[in-house]
């Protein structure tokens, strides 16, 4: 989707579609994360098509691990956006989401990381909640 109109985002975020971006610079919960993009007039990003999926998989450093905004934490297995709405898009890593696969030393995963490297499609996963990671906020661009 193009911006039909001359959109804007502040300093510091880049523009994709008629959405602004910024990654965190500091590492933090998922539920840090979630605070800060809501103290920026944002939310953790939601990946919402492929265009969107590509564009965020040029948009952090290769190799790194970022926070997105989906979790199941409500219900085990129930993806959602931190919107509330229900996930029908996905990019899941091969044998993600797997719940940290029954070991007990990997705990609920109940939060979505998204990972960057050279592939643009299947690189989420799913981790534990309490792990420090970066993250990126999403808002609309300014009109």
């Amino acid at each position: 989707m193009l911006c039909v109109t001359d959109r804007t985002c502040p300093a510091g975020w880049k523009m994709f579609s008629c959405s602004c971006y910024l990654l965190s610079s500091v590492r933090g919960f998922w539920s840090t994360g979630r605070q800060d993009c809501r103290e920026r007039g944002a939310h953790l990003v939601i990946i919402n098509s492929l265009e969107e999926q590509k564009f965020f998989s040029t948009f952090t450093e290769e190799g790194s691990m970022s926070w997105i905004g989906l979790t199941d934490i409500d219900t085990e297995g129930t993806w959602k956006w931190i919107d509330g709405t229900p996930l029908t898009l996905s990019y899941w890593r091969r044998g993600q989401p797997d719940n940290g696969g029954g070991d007990p030393q990997w705990g609920e995963e109940d939060c979505a990381q998204f990972y960057t490297g050279s592939k643009t499609l299947n690189n989420w996963n799913d981790v534990l909640c309490d792990y420090p990671l970066k993250w990126t906020c999403e808002k609309n661009a300014d009109v």
